[in-house]
């Protein structure tokens, strides 16, 4: 069963205003003190959960290529120590497309990075102004470039569905992005997120947003060009050639155990869900003081780990499979999901079933959150 450990660095240069992430801005960072609470934390989560190694690390943020390259290595010798790699573990690293952070790429890969995620967004000078990017477009294809050089495996992020965003614009900027070779792309759609600047601007008019039928036309768009390029979808907003797929966010999207440290971290390990201190300097003094950044550990009942599981799982393109559910959750495959309801959107082409496997289907896909809510049993989703 795959087991994943993911490492929140909290810190960034600046906010992006889209950004609802637990991210700030701090003008000092006092690194040794960071990488001593780091590695606590990390003793800790190993002292309750050791024991079967690890098949993937992501380092998320904040902007983790911001971290001391030694800081890195240190945290993956030790994570290695206690708990041991799996032959051929996913180290993910994820990086803004600066030069600055770029130039630590090769030192970063020396550190056992074998994977990167940069944080591109567009391959369009105004819409990196509008999404409030520090990088431009010619310093984002040399941090491509860079990346390809160092590491095994290469994935970009870019938001679409920017306001007044066309059809055409993005076919020339998704064809753009897929000639550039990676093997791995995660494209978002934009959300106004509460509590961002983004949704300020948005209520005091100084944008509107994409409505959502040409929304759901760029999404139609996104799915024919990657299944083109040979990146088909294999989760809404995650494209990969075959082999190529994120190995730590499936075991999310499976619902295998994971274990979270730093800032804001959630985890689940064995039916208990923890979540770290959210705010940097709060985690810093848990750990300093009790020896650990946990905020909140919540034992979770079968059926609420049935709810998060199915939840999780349709949003992939393999789906899920019931009757592995009901096993592992002792409850009957007819109380996951509403049957009614189940027939109802399978009609209509939205959802397909196989046997015991669930997938939503391309049609489906634009509609999730909706169906989601209408699927999965309000007594899973509120036990």
């Amino acid at each position: 069963m795959a087991r994943a450990l993911y490492i929140h660095w909290p810190f960034c240069i600046r906010k992006c205003p889209y950004c609802d992430f637990n991210s700030h801005v701090r003008q000092d960072v006092d690194q040794a003190r960071w990488a001593a609470s780091m590695l606590a934390d990390l003793r800790h989560e190993a002292d309750i959960a050791g024991g079967e190694p690890l098949e993937s690390v992501f380092f998320g943020g904040g902007t983790p290529s911001l971290m001391p390259p030694e800081t890195v290595a240190a945290l993956l010798a030790e994570a290695e120590r206690l708990w041991g790699f799996a032959p051929g573990i996913e180290i993910t690293l994820e990086a803004n497309p600066s030069s600055v952070e770029a130039a630590n790429f090769a030192a970063l890969a020396q550190a056992g990075v074998n994977r990167v995620s940069l944080g591109i967004q567009s391959l369009r000078e105004e819409s990196l102004q509008f999404l409030g990017r520090l990088h431009n477009v010619g310093e984002a294809l040399d941090a491509v470039e860079t990346a390809q050089t160092n590491f095994d495996r290469v994935s970009i992020d870019l938001i679409y569905a920017r306001p007044g965003q066309t059809e055409d614009a993005w076919h020339e900027e998704l064809s753009q992005a897929l000639a550039l070779g990676t093997d791995h792309m995660s494209l978002y759609q934009l959300t106004i997120e509460p509590n961002t600047r983004f949704a300020t601007d948005v209520r005091l008019g100084a944008f509107d947003p994409l409505a959502d039928d040409p929304a759901a036309d760029l999404f139609a768009l996104t799915r024919a060009l990657t299944a083109e390029a040979g990146l088909p979808a294999y989760e809404i907003s995650n494209h990969a050639r075959i082999g190529q797929e994120s190995r730590h966010n499936l075991a999310y999207w499976r619902y295998r155990d994971y274990f979270g440290i730093g800032p804001g971290a959630h985890g689940r390990r064995g039916g208990t869900a923890t979540l770290r201190h959210k705010k940097p300097e709060n985690w810093l003094a848990a750990v300093e003081n009790g020896g650990d950044g946990i905020k909140e550990a919540r034992d979770l009942g079968l059926r609420e780990q049935a709810s998060e599981a199915l939840l999780m799982g349709l949003r992939l393109a393999e789906g899920l499979d019931l009757g592995e559910l009901s096993g592992r959750f002792s409850i009957a495959q007819r109380d996951l999901i509403a049957p009614e309801k189940l027939r109802l959107y399978s009609d209509l082409g939205l959802v397909r079933q196989d046997g015991s496997r669930i997938t939503v289907t391309d049609s489906g896909m634009p509609l999730l959150d909706g169906l989601l809510a209408e699927l999965v049993p309000e007594a899973l989703v509120s036990a």
